[in-house]
This record gives structure tokens, sequence and C-alpha cells, in this order.
């Protein structure tokens, strides 16, 4: 699959577990020139960029290449400081259905929820 966010982060490991769902570790490239822009000398994950990498994530786990099709209840509850955190967990609930594939995400670093959304892609 090819990815737009090209070096900006690896998928380190994933996983199906029992249930259906997929994880992913993630490790957020901190020298990306997108921190050097967003925010200088206060480097914060965009969210687009966060969307980005569910998109290409669930793409991965599917093998279908996807187009957002809605978003909803995108909440984003903590600051992804890339020199902090870099290490990230995205849960990736997947549905497929006929035309479109239904995802709800939860993102996390330690402890701590960073990230939920619910998207739809269309196939």
């Amino acid at each position: 699959m090819q990815t737009i966010l090209t070096d900006f982060y690896t998928l380190e490991s994933s996983e199906k577990a029992e249930n259906g769902s997929f994880i992913a570790n993630i490790s957020l490239n901190k020298n990306h020139d997108i921190f050097k822009g967003h925010f200088p000398g206060n480097p914060v994950t965009p969210g687009v960029c966060m969307m980005q990498i569910v998109k290409e994530l669930t793409e991965e786990f599917t093998g279908k290449k996807l187009f957002l099709k809605s978003a909803s209840n995108v909440k984003f509850m903590a600051i992804i400081n890339p020199f902090e955190t870099p290490d990230l967990t995205l849960q990736l609930n997947i549905n497929e259905e006929e035309e479109e594939i239904k995802v709800k995400n939860t993102t996390s670093f330690g402890e701590t929820i960073a990230l939920k959304m619910s998207v739809n892609y269309k196939k």
C-alpha cells in the first residue's frame, strides 16, 4: 500500500484480536518535517495526520483502497507530542459491509486515550 505520510510513522507490530478487531502499534518519526511547522518549538501531531494513519492501517488490514465517506464522534482528547509520546496503540474495530467499511478507532499512549472516532470508508 502506498502511503501519503511517507516516513511519518512506522508500523511496529499489529495483531488481530479474538473479537475481530485489530491492534496496531506505531512509532511516530519525531524528525519529520510536519513537526517543524506544527508547531515550531512545540510539536503536536496534526489531527488530520492521525485520521490518515487510521485510513492507511485500515487499508493495510483489509487489503482495499478506501475513500473517506464520513467521520463522526471525532474526539481529540490529548495532545500527541512526538518527542514525549511517539509510541501509539491504535485499536481498530473494522466492520466490512457490501459498499463500505466502518471503523471505530481508539488511539492511546500508555494509559492515556488521545483520539476516539468513528469513520465510514467507501470501497
